[in-house]
């Protein structure tokens, strides 16, 4: 058996005004919404690997001859001297 309990927070305008038309969308409550939206949170599943953007794959030669990928500064200066 759960509890309910209510309380009083401030929602920023737009983003009350964007979760109370999910709900209709949806055709659920606002507390429905609300409620799943900080499920997902507080369980770390709101972005599932399949939401996740592609990670884009270069092909080519590799890591050219004196490229040091640990040093951001070199890094920096080789990349504004080739532009």
């Amino acid at each position: 058996m759960f509890l309910c309990m209510r309380t009083t927070i401030d929602i920023n305008d737009a983003l009350l005004a964007a979760t109370k038309s999910r709900a209709a969308r949806d055709q659920k409550t606002l507390k429905a919404v609300v409620e799943q939206a900080l499920r997902e949170f507080l369980s770390g599943s709101s972005r599932s690997p399949s939401n996740a953007p592609p990670i884009p794959v270069f092909r080519g030669l590799g890591v050219q001859p004196g490229v040091d990928l640990t040093d951001n500064a070199a890094l920096e200066d080789l990349m504004n001297a080739e532009s």
